[in-house]
This record gives C-alpha cells, structure tokens and sequence, in this order.
C-alpha cells in the first residue's frame, strides 16, 4: 500500500489517507516559507526613543521653518549642546 501512494499520479490530485492533499493544513515549516517578509526601512541598531517635549513656540516655529528634517535638526542642536554641558 505504501509503495502504490510514494509516487503521486501524473493526472490526478496526490492523496493521504483519503483526505486531499490541497485539504491538509500547513505544517510550520510551510507557513513561515509562505509568510511575506514586511517591507520599509532595516530596524535601527540605535533606535530613537519616542517622547513627548514641550518646546516653546518660538523654538518650535524657528526649525519648522527651516523645512523638512527640523526634528532632526532639534535633536542634532541638543547633541551640540551635550559636547558642551556634559551630564553629571
């Protein structure tokens, strides 16, 4: 019996123990071949932490202005001020 089901037939679907084979689940094996890695940007080896600042006004409107990329600027203005004012 198990000589007749090693080779599945060239016309017809391959069968298991009565059951489809297109029926069977997925092993895990299949499943993590079949999942779509997600796209974008390679994680950070340094990621940057999400906080909440309040800024005043004047600051905030000052590196807006400057275009796209103000938050970075702000953080690269408090980088500068660190090389100077060492925390204790």
């Amino acid at each position: 019996m198990l000589a007749a089901t090693a080779v599945p037939p060239q016309e017809g679907d391959f069968i298991w123990d009565g059951h489809d084979e297109d029926d069977r689940p997925l092993s895990s094996e299949e499943m993590r071949a079949g999942i779509r890695r997600a796209g974008g940007r390679p994680k950070s080896l340094n990621p940057r932490k999400q906080l909440t600042i309040r800024l005043s006004p004047e600051v905030v409107d000052a590196f807006r202005a400057s275009g796209k990329g103000w938050q970075t600027r702000i953080d690269a203005a408090l980088k500068d001020w660190l090389k100077e004012h060492p925390p204790a």
